[in-house]
């Protein structure tokens, strides 16, 4: 090398990819093989930074010296801290950080040497100690750089980065309080500070963090008794006090909207939205240091302060709504009978001027604070204000309506009991909203939150005024869809479904969220001749049989056995429809219905015929991958309500002539790419497979194993296939519990079934070696071993047989996932 220098930088540029490669997955090398390379690199480490010391001669090669240096730190080999601090490769790149020109070779070496410290492979801060020692004082000293004005963005982020780097890898050490630990926290307290977002927030991560350890009693364990821990918790607190009140003055400004907002691209105000929800975070990380109540007193100052510039409607009215923004931010942290700050903050809301945005906060803190209205001994006598402003809001624009609605829905969650006698009003607000009678500027989804307010009030009556209060809430419900009624069946069918789905839709959150079974009962009893009628006329229409089906589903859920003979002439509707128009949420209806009834030996019969006609016409449409394919909602719901029968009414199920049907339709669907549809598929041959696991269980595993084992080969190849690479890498948890509860059930048969499926796949593809531990780790999983000590095996052989498409094709090839040998389902 001496004597050929022109080769040097070639050779370096070597040494820095080298390491790189061991990260790099697109490389199609085996686990094994990888982890060996690895090994390889780090067994060299001396050797590779002596060669690279030497380098070091030569001044121009100095930044690519660097580079190869952080490169091979990211291996993160346990060289000892007091060998590196001493480094001539470590002191040269801590030195480069305060020369004129910042070397971003350096900031990367010192950023690697930063995490290096703090993993586990080194040993961890405590061991790496003496070289933690050597980095912090130098990166301190660029908090001159950072003040500099003179410096540009990339050079300050730069700098900022290490900070960040260096609280994210230190925050244990820095939350026991020290005078060094705070020398760092305000450092970062200062990057919090610099205008650009995206420097300030690189710290958010570390604020977090620190709240965590500071809060939580597992941080304290290792003081002992109880009060030893509560004085150490509260000595923390107190130290970091001043540095969580100087945040939150730091960040709070970020949240105002600009003055250009009305300007702002979709894109910008994206992401202006997506700041204010990371400031909120990191005010909640505040508060939970602080205490609400705390935090609450230090935003009033600012809401107060704001108050000034919001004189009339053209007025200053951004300071104020990002005050009331944090506010908002911080609920759950404030006390719930908070009697000092919160009075004052709700009788100031109706002060302020109704501008959209600002109209829109205040609606939100309204709804964040429902608990406290609730709760708070001056809370409840605040509503008759507080309602106002939310008419307002109504009325006012989309966004404020939406947001208004939704804190009315709060209000009567948290506020149900004491708003029992006013009934009236509550319905009188309902009527002006939706009805039509007021101007509300929210959407059909925006007026379900006020049905589903009413619908929790009406929950907390005693039976007599809840019936009568139900009745009058599906009677405003009703009453436009009659009008369509009596306008003549064609003109129901040629509605558009939106016509339909808004009055249905406010049906499904009655029934769902009216705790009344009986009374509930009763109204379905009343409205089926209605519903019939939609189901008879809009069968075809997908849109509507879903909101249909889902206020069916709902009313069947809170009813339960009170529902009579309506559940019978549902259930009859809808088996009558399926066969003509394979509506996938009839089989949904019916997994609801399963769910209620299925214990109960009075509705044995009816179950089991609706059950056998809905898989008898499911199985023989979906016969093939490219059924399952072109229908996975129907594959999906088929296969939960198979899951519910297993678990609900096995005994309904598995000695019905259907059964085995329904194992061939699961073996086809397996490999289904759908989520959903896959998901639910390996979620039925569980529940077959762990049958002992349900109620009744036990004696039906002699008609089980007659349908199973004669296909346990071929399940279990597909399933294999399904690990290999026929399905997505992120099903693989859910395939591996499938084949675990087969080999449980099965034991030492299926462990062959197993041996014969990876026995198919070419020595190629996965060596004796990689099957052999396969298969052990399957072994040891039937023998009762933990069951997440598989996980690692099938990961493993899961990237083998993926490592690229090669590989991946002739393992599949080899498996043959749509290859089943089931008879056709006549």
């Amino acid at each position: 090398m001496n004597s050929h220098p022109e080769y040097i930088p070639g050779f370096l540029e070597l040494l820095t990819v080298l390491p790189e490669e061991a990260f790099n997955y697109k490389i199609a090398a085996r686990p094994e093989q990888r982890r060996h390379f690895e090994k390889e690199l780090t067994s060299q480490m001396e050797i590779v930074l002596s060669i690279l010391t030497a380098c070091l001669n030569i001044s121009e090669l100095k930044e690519q010296v660097l580079e190869a240096v952080a490169s091979w730190l990211r291996l993160k080999h346990g060289i000892p801290g007091s060998l590196l601090a001493t480094h001539p490769l470590v002191l040269t790149a801590l030195s480069s950080l305060n020369s004129d020109i910042l070397s971003e070779a350096s900031i990367n070496v010192v950023s690697e040497l930063i995490h290096y410290t703090a993993s586990g492979s080194s040993g961890g801060v405590s061991v790496q100690m003496p070289l933690i020692q050597v980095i912090v004082p130098q990166v301190m000293s660029l908090l001159v750089q950072l003040r500099d004005s003179t410096k540009d963005d990339e050079d300050i982020k730069a700098i900022a980065r290490l900070f960040a780097d260096m609280g994210d890898s230190y925050v244990e050490l820095i939350a026991t309080g020290s005078s060094e630990a705070m020398m760092i926290v305000n450092a970062l307290l200062e990057v919090a500070s610099l205008p650009e977002y995206n420097i300030a927030s690189m710290t958010f991560n570390f604020w977090h963090s620190l709240q965590v350890i500071l809060t939580k009693r597992n941080s304290y364990i290792s003081f002992g008794d109880e009060a030893s821990i509560e004085a150490e918790r509260n000595r923390r607190l107190q130290v970091f006090r001043q540095s969580y009140e100087s945040l939150v003055s730091l960040v709070g400004f970020r949240v105002q909207y600009p003055q250009d907002y009305k300007d702002l691209s979709y894109e910008d105000l994206k992401e202006f939205k997506q700041t204010r929800y990371a400031i909120a975070d990191v005010l909640t990380d505040a508060a939970s240091v602080l205490g609400g109540d705390a935090m609450l007193q230090i935003l009033y100052v600012k809401l107060v302060d704001s108050l000034s510039f919001c004189g009339n409607e053209q007025s200053e009215w951004h300071p104020a709504e990002a005050a009331l923004f944090c506010i908002g931010a911080i609920s759950n942290y404030v006390s719930v009978v908070e009697t000092n700050i919160m009075p004052q903050v709700m009788d100031l809301l109706s002060k302020l001027p109704h501008q959209p945005q600002l109209l829109q906060t205040v609606c939100l803190i309204i709804g964040a604070y429902s608990k406290w209205l609730d709760a708070a001994p001056s809370g409840f006598s605040k509503l008759p204000l507080v309602i106002d402003i939310l008419m307002s809001g109504m009325r006012t624009s989309e966004d404020s309506a939406a947001t208004a609605a939704l804190a009315f829905r709060h209000i009567c969650d948290d506020c149900r009991k004491k708003l029992c006698a006013y009934c009236n009003q509550l319905f009188h607000i309902y009527y002006t909203a939706v009805n039509g009678e007021g101007s509300f500027k929210g959407s059909a989804e925006d007026s379900l939150h006020l049905v589903e307010a009413l619908s929790m009030v009406i929950t907390e009556l005693p039976p007599e005024p809840a019936k009568g209060a139900l009745e009058e809430l599906c009677s405003s419900v009703v009453t436009p869809l009659q009008e369509i009624f009596n306008q003549g069946p064609e003109v129901l069918e040629k509605k558009h479904a939106r016509e339909l789905t808004a009055h249905i839709d406010q049906f499904a959150y009655i029934f769902r969220y009216v705790n009344h079974p009986g009374a509930v009962a009763d109204a379905i009893h009343r409205l089926w001749p209605i519903f019939k009628a939609i189901f008879d006329l809009r069968a075809w229409d997908m849109r509507t049989m879903e909101s249909l089906c889902r206020a069916c589903k709902y009313a069947v859920r809170t009813s339960g056995r009170f529902m009579g003979i309506t559940i019978g002439a549902m259930l009859e509707e809808i088996q009558g429809l399926y066969q003509q128009h394979h509506q996938p949420c009839f089989l949904y209806l019916s997994s609801e219905v399963i769910k209620i009834f299925g214990s109960d030996p009075s509705c044995a019969s009816y179950l089991k015929n609706l059950i056998e006609a809905l898989f008898k016409h499911t199985t023989c449409l979906l016969t093939s991958i490219k059924e399952f394919t072109a229908r996975p909602d129907i594959a999906d719901d088929c296969f939960l309500l198979a899951s519910r029968c297993i678990r609900y009414c096995p005994q309904l199920l598995i000695p019905s002539a259907v059964f085995p049907a329904l194992i061939d339709c699961s073996m086809i669907g397996i490999t289904v790419q759908h989520r959903e549809a896959s998901n639910s598929v390996l979620t039925f041959l569980s529940d077959i497979f762990d049958l002992e696991k349900s109620s009744k269980g036990e004696q039906l595993l002699s008609i089980r194993d007659s349908v199973i084992i004669p296909r346990g080969a071929t399940i279990t190849r597909v399933l294999m296939a399904a690990l290999t690479g026929a399905l997505p890498n992120s099903r693989l948890e859910m395939v591996a519990y499938s084949l675990l509860a087969l080999i449980r059930a099965y034991g030492m048969q299926a462990l062959e079934w197993a041996s014969e499926s990876v026995s198919l796949i070419p020595l190629t593809a996965v060596k004796e070696v990689e099957r052999t531990r396969f298969l052990q780790a399957l072994s040891d999983a039937a023998s009762g071993a933990d069951a997440n000590a598989l996980i690692a095996p099938v990961e493993e052989l899961s990237d083998v047989c993926r490592r690229n498409r090669t590989v991946q094709e002739s393992v599949q090839g080899a498996l043959k996932p749509l290859e089943l040998d089931v008879v056709p389902v006549s």
